[in-house]
């Protein structure tokens, strides 16, 4: 894979960050955005557990794809508490995807401002995500296709992003919003994975207080170097194409997939995984 750092600013203004990043779609790091939020100075594991130690999470782990599981169904759930102490005691791969804890516990609502920075933004949904040493989050893109501006705190987190243009080259896996599971990203063969040679990327590492926006329906896949947790902020499609491809995500192919699974069990997914190589390979040799 042909991978270049993301671009990386310190403070930009809201005409440059439209005009620079948002309107030509392409990354990048804002790496002094939050140093006025109450969160750069609070948001650390120990303050996570002080406001919220009693709250029952959802934890999900490097299993594959399972068709008695449902759409994003949690591995398992854990106080908390529990949860930061096992992220500070030893490596783990559960982590916590996608959720709103602010939901449960309102005043980390007080400690970020919702930025001024020409999008957006949905303010039902800021969604936080913890994960320990090395964990991973599987190579995939967002089923609405936002814009996302990227938090990290605590630690560092790489981060490893392809545009959809690039999606020919990933092994998708059809009806779903991931590549092929059994891919190793931090260190892909590329006997078996061919395809992947031809992607081209980017890559940075975030730190504590930096922001990571990611344009529309850009693949991603995260690794936290050290136990950590993030926060995304959302802002839906301003294309209309992906507009579109957000609602037949949302509205007909995470319903038909649903389906297909209780019907058709593991030789569904099993199928679904085959079409991945079979339709990388047929583009390749089209390509070729």
């Amino acid at each position: 894979m042909k991978l270049e750092q993301i671009e990386r600013v310190k403070k930009i203004s809201k005409s440059d960050f439209i005009s620079q990043y948002v309107k030509k779609q392409i990354p990048v790091v804002i790496e002094e955005l939050t140093e006025d939020w109450p969160a750069f100075h609070k948001w650390k594991l120990s303050y996570i557990k002080e406001v919220a130690g009693e709250t029952v999470v959802p934890l999900y782990d490097n299993r594959p794809v399972n068709h008695e599981e449902g759409f994003n169904e949690a591995h398992r759930t854990m106080k908390m508490s529990d949860y930061i102490n096992l992220l500070e005691e030893k490596p783990t791969n559960y982590r916590i995807f996608l959720y709103n804890l602010m939901k449960q516990v309102p005043s980390l609502k007080n400690d970020f401002l919702w930025p001024e920075i020409g999008l957006k933004l949905v303010k039902q949904l800021p969604m936080l995500f913890f994960g320990g040493e090395n964990s991973k989050v599987f190579m995939h893109y967002d089923i609405d296709y936002s814009n996302i501006l990227h938090f990290h705190f605590h630690g560092e987190k790489q981060c490893m992003l392809f545009a959809p243009d690039q999606s020919k080259y990933m092994y998708k896996v059809p009806h779903a919003l991931i590549s092929r599971e059994d891919i190793d990203f931090d260190d892909p063969d590329y006997e078996k994975w061919p395809a992947l040679k031809n992607a081209k990327g980017y890559i940075t590492n975030l730190k504590h207080g930096e922001m990571l926006y990611m344009p529309e329906g850009y693949w991603h896949y995260m690794k936290y170097l050290t136990p950590g947790f993030s926060m995304s902020l959302r802002s839906f499609p301003q294309n209309i194409v992906n507009l579109s491809k957000a609602a037949y995500n949302v509205l007909i192919m995470r319903y038909f997939d649903i389906v297909m699974r209780k019907f058709k069990g593991q030789k569904w997914i099993d199928y679904k995984n085959e079409k991945a190589i079979e339709n990388t390979n047929q583009y390749l040799r089209k390509a070729s």
